[in-house]
């Protein structure tokens, strides 16, 4: 069997072994692959794994060979599903190997926003505190998350521990899902998507990018947030117009917004979020823990051995 990694350094940039795909047949492992390459790279595969190497009905059509695509993510908007359904090939994917990495960034970036961990570092290692005339050096804002209602949009495996998380700090929690009310854990109650925006005092992102969610986040529900609200996006960069947040952002709309994906990544020089002081940015780190990243490979490895067993699993494409 003929396998092709296409990128494989952002999912293991040296620290993991591929010891166990290469097991499995003769392979080829790319670092990083330009979308004019991968045709020329794959053109004898008959597997391939990718994690963010697109592979649209152009190139599924020029690889006749191709019988497996696996994604080495949870999001597999990267392939066209209904062209490699029409040519046989099975599409899987790896979900919820991320789950506990990404609800701690949730909070990484809710809590630094609260309690300004960023900002007062800064400031001490600046001299501000050395020179203060009290034992407590104190020039923003400290928020207190408890008795605060936490909006969660997408209750999976993200949503759903997150919502123990915030429960845990004695947060009300509340949340947009298809799940009915009876399905919810305890303590979550179910409410309408413009609702949700307008009474939660911190929105967290945890739903799949598809034609209804694309800039679900745009100027008129970012205009019915609480000024003193929170945003935080870990799912899909384009579930957010970010034009409208950078505005919303500046005008004191809403009071900071923690983001860890964009809608072109790397993100642009002029993308408008990136010149603003209260959007705290990170590059796409919430599912890079080397825990995250084994279980990813664990995964992607036993994905592909299942295929070969004939009994593929965590497939999704019909």
């Amino acid at each position: 069997m003929k396998i092709v990694v296409l990128d494989a350094y952002a999912g293991n940039p040296g620290d993991l072994s591929w010891d166990e795909v290469r097991k499995l047949g003769d392979c080829d492992i790319y670092d990083r692959t330009a979308p004019e390459l991968v045709i020329d790279r794959a053109r004898d595969a008959e597997a391939v794994l990718t994690n963010k190497v697109p592979l649209h009905r152009k190139e599924i059509e020029a690889l006749p060979k191709l019988k497996y695509i696996g994604v080495m993510a949870t999001g597999f908007n990267v392939v066209d599903i209904d062209a490699a359904s029409q040519h046989g090939i099975t599409v899987t994917n790896v979900p919820a190997y991320s789950t506990a990495s990404v609800a701690q960034l949730v909070f990484a970036h809710l809590l630094n926003m609260c309690d300004s961990v960023q900002h007062y570092s800064q400031e001490v290692h600046a001299g501000k505190w050395c020179h203060c005339a009290d034992f407590t050096y104190v020039n923003t804002p400290i928020i207190e998350l408890a008795g605060k209602t936490m909006g969660i949009v997408g209750l999976g495996h993200i949503g759903q521990a997150v919502a123990r998380i915030a429960l845990a700090m004695d947060m009300r929690v509340q949340a947009f899902t298809s799940k009915p009310q009876q399905a919810l854990p305890a303590g979550v109650a179910k409410v309408e998507l413009d609702s949700l925006f307008a009474t939660s005092d911190v929105v967290t992102l945890h739903c799949p990018l598809n034609a209804s969610t694309r800039n679900m986040v745009d100027a008129r529900r970012l205009k019915l947030m609480k000024p003193t609200a929170i945003l935080i996006n870990t799912a899909r960069g384009p579930l957010v117009d970010e034009a409208a947040l950078a505005q919303a952002l500046k005008s004191g709309q809403l009071m900071a917004a923690g983001i860890d994906v964009m809608s072109k990544e790397p993100p642009a020089a002029d993308n408008p979020l990136l010149a603003v002081d209260n959007c705290y940015i990170t590059p796409h780190i919430a599912w890079a823990s080397k825990e995250a990243r084994v279980r990813l490979l664990d995964v992607v490895t036993a994905n592909l051995k299942a295929y070969l067993a004939g009994k593929p699993v965590n497939v999704v494409s019909p």
